[in-house]
């Protein structure tokens, strides 16, 4: 089996799709509730490096406190972006899903489908009813 780890906000559809999708293919991830448990700055460092983006794709600007802390401004470097958001943990945009075959963040949620190991056992459909995977476990 597989490891697999989701960096995972449970007051987000998106999080929670993205989890119930990879149970759906019968893994059990690691889940790090990055609000309780928060990255360190070297994590974030590590898991940046593994998906190949910038600190400034990571933020979530939404119900954060992006604004207020002006972080639009392109003054601020990686690092520095990287030490708000171990400040402030909500600034990390979610979920972030780490696998055998890669590290990705995972908007829209059938985009952590790109980087599980196993292929999905059943039909899923999101929270919205949505459907994202087929009754033969293929992606619609």
């Amino acid at each position: 089996m597989a490891s697999i780890t989701i960096y995972h906000n449970p007051a987000c559809g998106t999080s929670r799709n993205t989890l119930a999708l990879i149970r759906n293919s019968g893994a059990e991830p690691e889940v790090i509730e990055y609000l309780k448990t928060p990255p360190t700055k070297v994590q974030l460092q590590q898991l940046l490096a593994a998906m190949g983006i910038g600190a400034r794709a990571l933020l979530r600007e939404k119900g954060t406190p992006y604004a207020e802390l002006g972080l639009a401004d392109a003054k601020w470097s990686d690092d520095e972006l990287l030490d708000f958001v171990v400040q402030h943990p909500i600034l990390m945009n979610r979920p972030v899903v780490v696998t055998p075959l890669g590290t990705k963040l995972c908007r829209p949620s059938e985009a952590v489908l790109d980087i599980l190991p196993d292929p999905q056992r059943a039909a899923f459909s999101k929270e919205d009813g949505e459907a994202v995977v087929n009754a033969q476990g293929q992606r619609v």
